[in-house]
């Protein structure tokens, strides 16, 4: 569908937020709090962006883009030549990153642009009277997008913490998470090292009770895992093809006239799942968890072990 870009806001040095609206001022559909747009920008690429305004409301999607200096392109034609008046299409929400409004209590945290689905969760929350924290992690309050409003709505149910960009100072999870109250779910959304850190303090925590969606899997603290080359075996078409280093499963797919649909490239929209049915994946995704892995992998990022051969369901 069609949709009009109302406003664009600069929010923080690197983030913009864009209000949509229906062009004729229709209602748009409805959509629960985490769920995210499949965006086609008119220069070709498609970019998923989660929708941060509170979920009651049908007149307007609320999306914020940080500027990637480092992407593929989309954020930086959405920072210098998206304007108010532009039409977009997108696809009607879709959401991976669902709440449970079954839990007694809530521990949001955010990382970053993290923060979009993570304040519509926050607004649900609020909305249903259900016990919730929001925690927002960032390097400095001029980085914070949405302070002013996550202070004055959420009160002392937020905390902004601002790490300065110093490792030794950035939250402490193992902390906040070690004892759990009966009832209490957790939900992050951020860079991979916040992820891993809130996954593994919480460990231990009941199944189903540890949500995350991540924000950029290609950017870490940790060294990028090295690329080698490979062969990929399709199963069904019965062809084998080589994988250079430096290019990816989906890129050598793509070359050869398979198409996969994706959107972020980056191993964190989910976009282009693949099930493989031999050999050993290194897996760099964020998306699926252990009991996906056995049997499905991202083609944009992951690769096989060293010295193995995937074969894959194509």
């Amino acid at each position: 569908m069609d949709v009009v870009v109302r406003s664009a806001e600069q929010i923080t040095p690197r983030i913009k937020s864009f209000e949509l609206n229906d062009p004729t001022g229709a209602p748009l559909p409805e959509f629960e709090a985490g769920a995210h747009v499949d965006v086609t920008l008119p220069n070709g690429l498609v970019r998923s962006y989660s929708l941060l305004n509170d979920s009651r409301e049908r007149d307007r999607y609320v999306i914020a883009v940080l500027h990637e200096e480092a992407g593929h392109g989309g954020s930086a034609w959405v920072h210098e030549s998206l304007r108010p008046g532009d039409v977009l299409t997108v696809a009607e929400p879709q959401n991976r990153f669902e709440i449970d409004e079954g839990g007694d209590h809530n521990i949001l945290i955010a990382g970053g642009i993290g923060i979009t689905p993570i304040l519509s969760m926050a607004e649900r929350f609020d909305e249903l009277g259900i016990d919730y924290r929001l925690i927002y992690c960032t390097r400095s309050r001029d980085e914070a997008a949405f302070s002013a409003h996550i202070e004055e709505r959420h009160g002392e149910r937020a905390t902004l913490h601002h790490n300065g960009g110093v490792l030794e100072q950035r939250l402490d999870v193992d902390a906040l998470l070690r004892v759990r109250e009966p009832g209490t779910h957790v939900y992050v959304c951020g860079p991979p090292g916040l992820i891993a850190a809130v996954r593994a303090a919480a460990k231990e925590w009941p199944g189903g009770t540890v949500h995350f969606e991540l924000f950029g899997a290609a950017r870490s603290d940790e060294a990028p895992a090295e690329n080698r080359p490979f062969d990929i075996h399709l199963k069904r078409r019965n062809v084998t093809l080589h994988v250079p280093a430096e290019r990816s499963i989906l890129d050598v797919l793509t070359d050869n006239g398979i198409r996969i649909r994706t959107v972020c490239r980056d191993g964190f929209c989910g976009t282009c799942t693949v099930k493989y049915v031999g050999g050993l994946v290194e897996h760099r995704d964020g998306v699926l968890d252990d009991d996906g892995r056995k049997n499905l992998m991202q083609v944009c990022v992951s690769r096989a072990l060293p010295g193995d051969t995937l074969v894959l369901d194509l």
